[in-house]
């Protein structure tokens, strides 16, 4: 049923997918931009008509009735944020449970316009040993797409400056 409704709603609003999906099965993809509300909205559609299982993170009280119905099929995992829990680690734990896992990430932390992006992202794909998928979202062409996959080596410096380089040359064009 989501898939047909993601489907009618790219096809009504002139939004498409580009671009051939990853081999991988796991990775963790930067959902890029994340300056409106309407990203997500527009991820999920693409993620569903494509295939994509795609998996993102909410409060955990978001899987309870009745909002769970429509936030689990759509791909929440539940975080604990009550107490000291480490987001890294429940993440971690959630690449190890699943043979599939595709976990989009807005690397701004916020629907604002940042000059910095939070490290959450980088800390969990290197945890869980899954490379980085640059995914993107072009207004004004109504289009979503993956740029490469980057597998992280650990220089945070080196690794940001290959992903910024990749974002740099889209806005470029």
């Amino acid at each position: 049923m989501w898939i047909f409704i993601a489907k009618v709603i790219l096809r009504i609003s002139g939004w498409r997918w580009v671009g051939e999906l990853p081999p991988e099965k796991k990775y963790v993809m930067l959902a890029v931009p994340h300056t409106s509300n309407w990203d997500g909205f527009w991820l999920l559609c693409l993620s569903l008509a494509s295939g994509v299982r795609l998996r993102w993170m909410g409060k955990h009280t978001l899987l309870k009735a009745p909002l769970g119905w429509i936030t689990r099929p759509l791909g929440l995992v539940g975080i604990e944020r009550s107490r000291a829990h480490n987001m890294v680690d429940q993440m971690k734990a959630q690449f190890e449970a699943n043979e599939r896992f595709v976990l989009a990430i807005p690397p701004e932390g916020t629907r604002s316009l940042r000059t910095h992006w939070k490290s959450g992202f980088y800390h969990i794909a290197l945890a869980a040993k899954v490379p980085v998928r640059l995914g993107y979202l072009d207004y004004g062409q109504r289009v979503g797409g993956y740029g490469p996959a980057i597998e992280l080596t650990g220089d945070v410096c080196a690794d940001m400056d290959r992903i910024r380089a990749f974002y740099e040359e889209r806005d470029a064009k």
